[in-house]
C-alpha cells in the first residue's frame, strides 16, 4: 500500500525557497572567488567636508601662483607700452601700494593680482553659496560644503577681465541646469563649474574669448600660447616632443610665466598639488593615466598624419601639456568622483576619451583651442555607459568561469 503524499509544510517552503534563491545568487555573483583574509573592517574619516578641503589645499599653489603671475602679466605689460586698467580694482590697490612699475616687487606684485581676483571669486562664492541655500531649504537636505569648490574652479578658468554679471549668470546655469536639477550633491552627471563655462562660452564669446581679457591693463593684446598656435602664428613643424623641452618659453609654459586664466597658467603648480591628490586617493590615478595617455597617442598620430599646415597638428604632445588648461582639467576636473566612471576599467576609458576628445578639439576646431573643458563634458555622458559596459563583461566573465 502506497503511503499518501505529504503536503509541503512552511518549514519545507521556506528551505526550498532558500535553496533556489541561493541558485539564483550564485549564478549572478560577480565577486572575485577568493575569500577575504586579514583585516575585513574599513574605518575612514573621509567625508565631503575633509574631501574639499583637501581640494581646495592643493588648489592654492596654483591659486596663488596665478596671482603673482595677473600682477606680473600686468607688469610686463606696463613696461611694453600699456597702461594700468582704469577700474576699481586698480584703485584699491593704488590705495595699498603705489601704481604698479617696473620697478614692483613680489608682494606688489601679488596684491596687485588679488585685487582683481579676489572680488572675482568672492562673487562666484556667494553667487554658488546662494542657490545651494534656496535649494537645500526647498528639499530639506543639509548644506554641503562641495559649492566653495564649484565657485573656486569656475573661477580659476575664466578670464580674469570677464565681467562680474557675466561670471554670475554662467555659474547660475552650471549650479541650477547642471546640478539642482539631478538632485544636487552626488546626483549631477555633469561638472558644474565646466557646464557654465561653455555656457557662457558660447552665450558671450566676444566677453570671454577676446584675448585681451588675460591681462589686467589697458591697450594690450595678450594672447596665449594656444591662442597663437590656434592661429598659425606659432610653428611647431620641426619641434619634436623632447626638443620641446630645450626651448625657453616651453619652459615658461611649464612654470607658469605666460598669459592665461588665473588657475591655468603654472603647470608645475597644478601638478604639484595634483600630485597630493593622487597620495590622498582623492583623486583617482587610474582616470589622470588615462588622460594623459589618450592625449599622447592622439597628439602623435596628427603630428604624423596630421596637416602639416595646421600648427596644432603638429604641436607635440609636451606643449599641449603646459598649454591651456589641460593640466587643470586632468588633474582637478576629470577627477571628479561624481561625474567620472566609478569602475577601474571603466575610468582607463573615461579618461582616454578626455584626452583624444582634447586632441581632436583643438586641432580640427580653431576657433575653440581650448578644447579640455568641452572633452570633460562629453566624456560626463558617457561615464555610465562604460560603466555598463564594464559590469556586464564582469558579469559575463563569471557566469562562464562558473559554468553557468
Amino acid at each position: 500500500m502506497s503511503k499518501p503524499i505529504k503536503k509541503p509544510t512552511a518549514q519545507d517552503k521556506y528551505y526550498q525557497h532558500g535553496d533556489s534563491m541561493r541558485k539564483y545568487l550564485r549564478s549572478l555573483w560577480i565577486a572575485h572567488g577568493r575569500s577575504t583574509k586579514g583585516q575585513v573592517h574599513v574605518r575612514d574619516a573621509i567625508d565631503v567636508k575633509r574631501t574639499m578641503h583637501i581640494v581646495g589645499m592643493c588648489l592654492l599653489p596654483a591659486l596663488f601662483f596665478g596671482m603673482y603671475n595677473l600682477g606680473l602679466q600686468a607688469q610686463l605689460a606696463i613696461v611694453d607700452g600699456a597702461t594700468a586698467a582704469d577700474t576699481w580694482q586698480t584703485a584699491l590697490f593704488n590705495l595699498l601700494f603705489p601704481s604698479l612699475t617696473a620697478d614692483s616687487g613680489f608682494i606688489s606684485l601679488l596684491a596687485y593680482g588679488a585685487c582683481f581676483y579676489v572680488p572675482f571669486y568672492l562673487t562666484a562664492l556667494i553667487v554658488n553659496l546662494a542657490w545651494e541655500v534656496i535649494f537645500s531649504r526647498m528639499r530639506g537636505q543639509e548644506l554641503h560644503e562641495g559649492f566653495f569648490i564649484t565657485a573656486l574652479l569656475f573661477s580659476l578658468i575664466l578670464p580674469i577681465s570677464t565681467p562680474l554679471w557675466i561670471l554670475a549668470l554662467g555659474l547660475t546655469f552650471g549650479v541650477i541646469v547642471a546640478k539642482e536639477m539631478f538632485g544636487g550633491m552626488g546626483y549631477n552627471f555633469l561638472n558644474p563649474a565646466l557646464a557654465g563655462y561653455a555656457f557662457i562660452y558660447f552665450a558671450y564669446p566676444t566677453e570671454v574669448a577676446a584675448i585681451g581679457q588675460f591681462v589686467a591693463v589697458d591697450g594690450y593684446s595678450g594672447a596665449t600660447t594656444l591662442g597663437l598656435a590656434a592661429t598659425n602664428k606659432l610653428s611647431f613643424a620641426d619641434v619634436s616632443w623632447i626638443g620641446a623641452l630645450s626651448d625657453p618659453l616651453w619652459w615658461d609654459a611649464f612654470w607658469g610665466f605666460t598669459v592665461g586664466s588665473v588657475g591655468e597658467t603654472s603647470t608645475f603648480a597644478i601638478l604639484l598639488g595634483g600630485g597630493i591628490l593622487l597620495m590622498t586617493r582623492v583623486a583617482d590615478w587610474r582616470v589622470v593615466a588615462g588622460v594623459f595617455a589618450g592625449m599622447v597617442v592622439t597628439a602623435i598620430i596628427f603630428n604624423y598624419f596630421g596637416p602639416a599646415k595646421n600648427a596644432m597638428a603638429t604641436m607635440p604632445w609636451t606643449w599641449h601639456l603646459v598649454t591651456g588648461g589641460f593640466a587643470l582639467g586632468m588633474m582637478f576636473m576629470a577627477t571628479d568622483p561624481v561625474t567620472a566612471s566609478y569602475t577601474r576599467k571603466a575610468k582607463f576609458a573615461y579618461g582616454a576619451l578626455i584626452g583624444f576628445m582634447t586632441i581632436l578639439i583643438r586641432v580640427l576646431n580653431v576657433k575653440l583651442p581650448e578644447g579640455i573643458m568641452l572633452a570633460i563634458l562629453f566624456a560626463n555622458l558617457w561615464a555610465p555607459l562604460f560603466d555598463y559596459m564594464v559590469a556586464r563583461a564582469n558579469i559575463k566573465r563569471r557566469l562562464k568561469r562558473h559554468g553557468l
